[in-house]
């Protein structure tokens, strides 16, 4: 899936806007050209531009530069003042928080286990799912060491299980590792760097198995899985098969809806945030992710997301007061 950058060169040198370096700038949005940088997570970044575009009809004076690089990256960034905000994708840890991190909740997306279209046991793996001990066992203990093992087939092709996890600091797989108690640091398997990186080693190993987050997985326009990509399922009652109500994977927005019922566990659902170095002065900024917060909650759903309760998305409003 090719990832797309908006960046818009900056008008004037004069105006620089840099919440994360803790500057104090007061200056309105208003008609001066003004440049507001992102960094950080593949699972945000399609969101952020479709929001950046359409804040643009409206304020056609304020530059975005979004970047995707890992939720790692975004806070590194953001923390060092290299951009102004930073995209997240994990819960926020209390050292961060000490760090002086200020956040706002978005919306609610997922990380999905992932397997390729040809695996020659698909069929097999659609209908008894995955239990989370068995992900565990794959991700951290590098057991078993082919699908034939797992899924209990005698005489089979002793098909090798080759996993596949993030290279980079990424709070896809922060939010993954935390589905059976872990973190990034304790996954196993081939490094790769990124979301797109991720769902094309998937892809192309029959015998692959890795996470990515939800619209590498589906295409947002159709709604359909992105071709040569398949979900292994969780059996999340773990009796060994997946139910009705745990077969939520057949589309996006039956995905979704899965998401925000609850059907499908937190971790690996997980909320999305933007993240500033203490609480940004920069009214550029504060406009922007107060349009976020109201505006913009409409077009959450239909680019591949969940909305945030009501009263999740009051809460993040209050902050920016």
């Amino acid at each position: 899936m090719k990832t797309r950058t908006l960046l818009f060169q900056l008008l004037t040198a004069a105006v620089l806007f840099s919440s994360c370096s803790g500057g104090s700038n007061e200056n309105t949005s208003g008609d001066e050209n003004v440049s507001i940088s992102f960094s950080g997570a593949f699972a945000l970044y399609p969101l952020a531009q479709k929001w950046a575009q359409e804040y643009n009809k409206t304020h056609p004076n304020v530059r975005f530069n979004i970047q995707a690089g890992g939720a790692g990256k975004g806070l590194t960034d953001c923390l060092a003042g290299t951009v102004d905000v930073g995209m997240f994708s994990r819960e926020i840890s209390d050292a961060e928080k000490a760090k002086g991190v200020w956040w706002v909740s978005l919306c609610k997306d997922a990380v999905i286990p992932t397997i390729s279209a040809t695996n020659p046991y698909l069929d097999s793996i659609k209908t008894r799912g995955l239990k989370k001990d068995e992900f565990k066992s794959i991700f951290i203990d590098q057991r078993p060491g082919t699908w034939d093992s797992l899924l209990n087939i005698k005489n089979g092709s002793k098909l090798k299980l080759a996993v596949y996890t993030r290279a980079d600091a990424a709070g896809a797989a922060d939010s993954w590792a935390a589905f059976f108690g872990k973190k990034q640091e304790n996954l196993k398997g081939i490094g790769v760097s990124g979301d797109p990186g991720v769902a094309e080693a998937v892809k192309k190993d029959k015998g692959g198995i890795g996470y990515n987050n939800t619209l590498f997985v589906y295409d947002n326009t159709t709604g359909k899985k992105n071709p040569g990509i398949e979900v292994a399922p969780i059996d999340v009652n773990g009796n060994g098969k997946i139910d009705a109500d745990e077969n939520v994977y057949a589309d996006l927005n039956t995905f979704l809806d899965a998401v925000n019922t609850g059907k499908f566990p937190a971790p690996p659902a997980r909320e999305l945030y933007f993240l500033t170095k203490g609480k940004s002065s920069n009214k550029a900024i504060l406009e922007f992710f107060k349009w976020v917060l109201t505006d913009g909650q409409t077009m959450v759903k239909e680019a591949g997301y969940v909305p945030l309760p009501a009263d999740v998305v009051a809460a993040q409003l209050k902050k920016l007061e």
